[in-house]
């Protein structure tokens, strides 16, 4: 696969999971559906959390690395220009 796609990819996987993270959050907050569903109600929010926290963070480290080494490449390039 070519980079694009998997930085797109990677960009949706982050959206999924912070939406998740907000559903989640909402869930637990949200009097109504903890009272409807009980303690089978709090495990689902927690693992709409778990499942948003799974798909955000390694997707997040991914980009940061990518965006490092084109900051290298960058600076590599105007380095030689300048000089």
């Amino acid at each position: 696969m070519s980079q694009i796609i998997i930085i797109r990819l990677l960009k949706i996987s982050i959206v999924l999971g912070l939406c998740l993270i907000v559903t989640g959050h909402a869930l637990i907050v949200s009097s109504y559906f903890t009272r409807q569903h009980g303690i089978n109600g709090i495990i689902i929010a927690a693992a709409c959390i778990a499942i948003g926290v799974l798909l955000s963070l390694p997707t997040k480290i991914y980009l940061t690395i990518l965006l490092m080494e084109a900051e290298k490449r960058y600076l590599k390039a105007h380095s030689h220009k300048h000089k």
